[in-house]
């Protein structure tokens, strides 16, 4: 069971790497707030969602749908494109260490003969799914909301009125 403070701190560093990413990728200085807060948002939310026993696939699409939610309006107010905080702000969920332990199974069943290749094997194969499940609903997750909210262009959105 994950302590409330520790989902909090873990949601402020996932802001920063979120940051980091928007500096890496040159993003206009008037942008790298909002997306210290999307990734913040988007992490607070997985962590949350895992606290609650939800499954990490799941809790990752939950939390890229929030940020892609999230990115349509604030990308109206500071007049650049959704994806400059949907893209940098999602980075912070991608699953690294389900990736890493695919990889070193994967190596580790080179060298493995006998009884212990069906239990890697097994351990290489959820790993690889969880991290193929987790990337497609990390896209689909920024990918829908943008898509449903956004009809020709950011510019034309009207915030408030009816349609």
């Amino acid at each position: 069971m994950m302590d409330p403070i520790l989902i909090l701190i873990k949601s402020f560093w996932c802001g920063w790497a979120a940051l980091g990413f928007g500096i890496l990728f040159n993003v206009p200085p008037r942008t790298l707030f909002p997306l210290w807060i999307g990734g913040a948002f988007g992490c607070l939310i997985k962590f949350w969602l895992l606290q609650m026993n939800a499954s990490v696939v799941f809790a990752s699409f939950v939390g890229a749908s929030a940020i892609g939610i999230l990115s349509v309006p604030i990308a109206h107010v500071r007049h650049v494109p959704p994806m400059i905080f949907a893209i940098p702000s999602v980075i912070p969920l991608i699953p690294g260490v389900f990736a890493y332990r695919t990889m070193l199974g994967l190596i580790k069943l080179t060298g493995t003969i006998g009884a212990d290749y069906n239990s890697i094997l097994s351990e290489t194969v959820n790993n690889g799914a969880k991290t193929l499940f987790i990337i497609m609903s990390l896209a689909l997750g920024v990918a829908i909301p943008m898509h449903v909210m956004r009809k020709e262009s950011v510019k034309k959105i009207r915030f408030g009125k009816r349609l």
